[in-house]
């Protein structure tokens, strides 16, 4: 019996290879010769940077950066040395998590600290940088970012706007990249992402993710028209279109800013991952998989980790567990099956106090079930 592991972290409760050890611990209550292979994964949000800079066999460096309401907070680069490649979590320097609840406001937040860890990157000679992109808390078109690595936003006074989230686009009339750092251009970026939203529109940042992050449908509006207008003065002043192209929407906009400014491109990030992991090899002559995430409902299918493991798992069937089940969980055909991790009633503290030992249990419960039909 050979099993892959590949579950992505279950948010607030254990992250991937956490979730991991659970499973295996688990499997061994009933199969305790089988052959367990574990392979954290991560779709570009929380848990990103480890969990490839594991797979990748790197090292991380810990940096402090402006946080998303401009306090310093903890970060980490992730570095692999012989291909002088920089990992980078967005959601450590901008992440949802960050902001307490009540101060959840996409106004003021911003993408500052995401690039100061690009130029602590391109400061190490970094000749590739992967932005994991996902779970952040901002809606400012990369412009934090941007301004930390030289672009300038012009208000109609012809002085600097100091950007201090997606508010402040409010402000600007003109921008300027001519003082970009120029080592990004012999950088390769990629964006890592588990969505294709454009920028603006009915399924654009604000109006798809500003809701999660404290925007009314008045503050959505206001947003969403923000991002269009300083979005086309930088389509302008590239020369380059990408506010309609898919994934430029991820993480308020710093999709946008890395096809834009930065010249990147965007990729699955569940793919960067399982690729890192070699995957594909691993699943040949597997009998199951075994993934799962804090929530599984109908966005799954729109690019999160579970669904791209059971789309690279080929015949071999994969089971999926849920923190949470959602609203279309049952249309998710790639799975043979999908297990809620409780297993009674119980309130949500609970759930994730307890959480690697209800998905060892229902790991254990899933495989004595399967084991009856072998």
């Amino acid at each position: 019996m050979k099993i892959i592991l590949a579950p992505d972290s279950f948010k607030e409760s254990m992250s991937a290879r956490e979730a991991c050890a659970a499973m295996r611990h688990g499997i061994s209550t009933v199969w305790p010769g089988a052959e367990v292979v574990e392979l954290p994964v991560a779709d570009g949000g929380e848990g990103f940077g480890d969990v490839l800079v594991d797979a990748l066999d790197g090292s991380l460096i810990p940096l402090t950066v402006t946080g998303p309401l401009g306090e310093p907070v903890d970060a980490t680069l992730g570095w692999i040395e012989q291909e002088k490649t920089a990992i980078v979590e967005s959601a450590q320097a901008c992440g949802l998590d960050l902001v307490p609840s009540d101060q959840r406001d996409p106004r003021a937040t911003t993408t500052a600290g995401v690039g100061e860890l690009i130029a602590a990157a391109l400061d190490r000679g970094a000749s590739t940088i992967i932005l994991g992109l996902g779970g952040s808390s901002t809606n400012d078109l990369g412009a934090g970012m941007l301004e930390q690595l030289g672009v300038r936003f012009i208000d109609d006074d012809g002085e600097r706007v100091a950007i201090a989230g997606g508010g402040s686009l409010a402000e600007v009339s003109s921008v300027d990249v001519t003082e970009l750092d120029p080592r990004l251009s012999h950088v390769r970026v990629i964006g890592a992402s588990d969505v294709n939203n454009p920028l603006t529109g009915d399924n654009g940042a604000s109006a798809i993710f500003g809701p999660q992050k404290g925007a009314s449908e008045q503050v959505v509006e206001e947003l969403d028209g923000y991002l269009g207008q300083v979005g086309r003065m930088l389509e302008d002043s590239l020369g380059r279109k990408f506010i309609d192209v898919e994934g430029a929407g991820a993480a308020g906009g710093l999709g946008a800013a890395i096809l834009g400014p930065l010249g990147g491109e965007l990729k699955s990030g569940i793919d960067i991952v399982l690729d890192a992991w070699d995957f594909d090899a691993h699943v040949n002559g597997a009998d199951l998989v075994f993934t799962g995430e804090g929530s599984i409902d109908g966005q799954t299918a729109t690019g999160k980790a579970p669904w791209g493991v059971a789309g690279r798992s080929g015949a071999v069937p994969v089971v999926a567990f849920a923190g949470r089940l959602g609203d279309g969980y049952e249309d998710l055909d790639r799975f043979t099956a999908v297990i809620p991790v409780v297993a009674g009633v119980c309130d949500l503290g609970d759930a994730l106090t307890h959480g690697p030992q209800n998905l060892a249990a229902a790991t254990a419960r899933t495989c004595a079930l399967i084991a009856l039909n072998l």
